[in-house]
């Protein structure tokens, strides 16, 4: 089957006409225990306690103990929805059952069973994997691939994803945001994940001890960094003023600036201000230049200390033609 997205999910829990089976994926931990959480609501709140279940897969560590998690997985699945339309059972950890981590002739008749399982899902129940890194390669995984709805997890694809996540993770960290704060977070950071991640950080920072999250504290959190000015940097460094060079890299980094974007205006910075400010430093500095490309290229350390290394080069070289 082609690969689902969230939100196509989501729409197919609110109107109630789930697929059989679903495995979540990806890297993001909070999306997939949300979305997890979320397929309860095709149950009414009060016959949950009869129709919704959940299995933890992490102790299923031997064969035999797989043997009786599948047997009692198999026992929720069939088991026939009580006073509602469908049964809801959902696997935590799912990566343990469906790829054990020892093979052994109970374990082999575990996944046979499970197997039998998916080959012939129950129509009246929805089953849910919730699965962390999962060799692709596998018997279970191919299998999975053809009979469930496969979900990538942790890529955002609109500005109500991104609202949806942000409430997300700040639930997960033990606060509240407003819906009004949570959309004008998701109006400055965007889709980006990696992004996302850095400013709600800075958000549940700057708000800790708060009961909620206000719009007011979105937009002290956004506005500074709205109000940075990109090339302060390269300012800095044409001043040879290292220490604020470097706070200044900081802060477009904590920003989620992108190494290669910061880059390319030190570049700028070389090509266009050292021939006049370091001429002699040039062939230096140019150095430099491509040997932080490269190493930027082939992930050769942290980009932030990649970056602070050629920053302090440039300062170095520059604050020393200065006071020639």
């Amino acid at each position: 089957m082609p690969l689902a997205t969230p939100a196509a999910v989501r729409k197919q829990i609110k109107s109630g006409a789930t697929d059989p089976v679903y495995l979540l994926l990806g890297e993001d931990d909070v999306e997939k225990a949300a979305l997890a959480a979320e397929f309860a609501e095709v149950v009414d709140e009060g016959l949950r306690a009869f129709n919704v279940e959940r299995i933890h897969a992490g102790e299923m560590t031997t064969g035999d103990k797989l043997a009786d998690g599948v047997a009692a997985l198999v026992s929720a699945v069939r088991t026939m929805p009580m006073m509602a339309r469908r049964r809801i059972v959902t696997v935590a950890r799912a990566e343990m059952l469906l790829a054990p981590k020892r093979e052994s002739e109970a374990a082999s008749r575990a996944l046979d069973d499970l197997e039998a399982l998916l080959r012939n899902p129950e129509p009246q129940t929805t089953l849910v994997f919730v699965a962390g890194t999962i060799d692709k390669r596998g018997r279970m995984y191919k299998l999975l691939a053809k009979q469930a709805a496969v979900v990538e997890c942790g890529a955002i694809e609109d500005q109500a994803a991104a609202e949806r996540w942000i409430g997300n993770r700040v639930a997960a960290a033990g606060a509240e945001i407003e819906p009004a704060a949570a959309r004008r977070m998701a109006e400055y950071a965007g889709t980006d994940v990696k992004r996302l991640r850095g400013e709600i950080d800075r958000l549940l920072l700057y708000a800790m001890g708060q009961p909620r999250i206000t719009v007011d504290d979105v937009r002290e959190v956004a506005g500074l960094a709205a109000l940075q000015d990109d090339w302060a940097m390269t300012s800095a460094i044409e001043a040879g003023q290292g220490g604020e060079a470097l706070r200044q890299l900081a802060l477009m980094l904590d920003a989620g600036g992108p190494p290669e974007k910061i880059l390319g205006q030190l570049g700028w910075v070389v090509r266009t201000k050292f021939p006049a400010l370091a001429h002699a430093d040039l062939p230096a500095a140019v150095q430099a230049l491509f040997r932080t490309d490269l190493a930027l290229k082939r992930s050769g350390g942290d980009p932030r200390i990649v970056l602070e290394r050629l920053v302090v080069e440039l300062c170095v070289r520059r604050a020393r033609r200065g006071g020639a």
